[in-house]
């Protein structure tokens, strides 16, 4: 499987305070923007595959709602999340 629970770790400790951090908002968009690059390598090579297009969609969705969460709370902390994980321009 590709999102194995060293992955998730790393990722957590990279983007939240720690590797238990799993509830903070960038440690959240750091793992569905991994599951996002994911599916997207999917999809290139399984273009019918409405399944995996639906949940993608579905994933964006929730990263962009907790962006904007973000975006309102602590424009800094947006700021860095996205310049760290090359999200936007």
């Amino acid at each position: 499987m590709y999102l194995t629970s060293e992955v998730k770790k790393n990722i957590f400790a990279d983007n939240g305070k720690d590797a238990t951090d799993t509830g903070s908002p960038e440690s959240q968009v750091a793992l569905f923007t991994h599951r996002i690059q994911h599916l997207t390598g999917h999809l290139k090579i399984n273009r019918n595959d409405k399944v995996t297009e639906r949940s993608l969609v579905m994933l964006v969705g929730k990263r962009r709602s907790l962006l904007g969460y973000l975006k309102k709370r602590d424009i800094q902390r947006y700021r860095d999340i996205i310049k760290k994980l090359n999200i936007r321009k």
